[in-house]
């Protein structure tokens, strides 16, 4: 299987990467979650059977985080404009994911991996959607930009409008499990209480044990969030 696993991402910097974890953190505070989200996405990334790996980054990334991958700029436009950049970069199966999952693992993509490792794949696209009506992950065994392009990318309505426009195009469309994306401390916490032991659950211990009981407050949206589908 010659596939491509694109990460879309932004480089992690206090102010301009994760603002709606501020509060309740600093704006430091958010980087630094944000910084090892995006790591363990790499690193998962890294232990998938791809042959090509991209980062395609807002901003400059860590050499760490850039070891084992193509590093490419992001194209400019809205979000659905820059994911069909890289679907029309694509030259094979392609999949895409962002890097607002930290507890994603192989089993999440097991689905994916096993049905277009078989001679005849039974799905010609497949969807990760999110908790949030978004989605965290979109894979198109023949990318194209237009099968993207043009759907609303900050609606709780992305996942299943995104759903709708690869079915509106005849593909048969996987379902992969949901998961929560990180954009509120809360949801910082429910991640980390999935993935004990690591890095990224430690540091939300630590954030979170420093929290006065005004700020734990503000740990969980006071009015509906502003939804999006794969971020950077």
């Amino acid at each position: 299987m010659d596939l491509t696993v694109a990460v879309i991402a932004k480089e992690c910097v206090p102010g301009r990467v994760k603002t709606r974890l501020s509060p309740p953190l600093t704006p430091s505070g958010a980087a630094e979650l944000a910084q090892l989200s995006l790591a363990r996405t790499l690193d998962t990334v890294r232990r998938l059977p791809a042959s090509h790996r991209l980062l395609v980054m807002e901003g400059t990334p860590r050499s760490r985080d850039a070891k084992g991958f193509t590093v490419t700029g992001q194209s400019p436009g809205a979000l659905d404009e820059r994911l069909a950049a890289v679907c029309d970069f694509a030259a094979g199966p392609l999949l895409i994911i962002g890097m607002d999952t930290p507890q994603l693992s192989r089993e999440h993509l097991a689905m994916l991996l096993d049905d277009w490792a078989a001679p005849v794949p039974a799905h010609h696209a497949w969807l990760g959607l999110a908790a949030d009506g978004g989605f965290w992950a979109v894979a198109l065994l023949r990318p194209l930009g237009s099968l993207v392009r043009g759907v609303p990318m900050s609606t709780n309505m992305t996942g299943a409008r995104q759903l709708n426009r690869l079915a509106l195009h005849g593909l048969s469309t996987g379902l992969l499990p949901v998961l929560r994306d990180m954009d509120f401390f809360a949801d910082a916490e429910d991640i980390a209480a999935l993935i004990p032991g690591t890095d990224f659950a430690s540091a939300v211990s630590t954030f979170a044990s420093q929290l006065p009981g005004s700020a734990r407050l503000q740990a969980e949206p006071s009015a509906p969030p502003h939804r999006a589908g794969v971020q950077p």
